[in-house]
């Protein structure tokens, strides 16, 4: 029964990650990424190292979501005070829509779209 209760919280977060990037992309505020990696942490919280059919379907996507936030991290870190160039925003970018076609296939595996 837990893992229902961990399962559903993790569809909560993975709510809130749709909310957070669809404000990013609305608003370009980089400022939410701050809440975008305490959304991701909570999911990596609540979905790693489960042995759930409902996580191990999931895990290749979870897997997209951690790699390619890291990545964003790291290339965030990499500009020179806080602005980010035109390479860097064309990284981020990319790395932004990874993430969403990821949590959108999780989504659809739930048959939430």
């Amino acid at each position: 029964m837990e893992e229902n209760t961990e399962l559903t919280a993790f569809i909560g977060q993975l709510a809130e990650l749709n909310r957070e990037l669809v404000e990013i992309f609305h608003t370009g505020n980089a400022g939410l990424f701050t809440d975008l990696n305490r959304t991701i942490k909570e999911m990596y919280r609540l979905q790693h190292g489960k042995e759930d059919d409902a996580f191990m379907t999931i895990g290749p996507d979870c897997e997209v979501i951690y790699r390619n936030f890291d990545m964003l991290v790291a290339v965030l870190r990499t500009t020179e005070n806080g602005e980010i160039d035109r390479g860097a925003q064309t990284a981020v970018n990319k790395f932004l829509h990874n993430i969403t076609d990821a949590a959108c296939n999780i989504a659809a595996i739930f048959g939430l779209v």
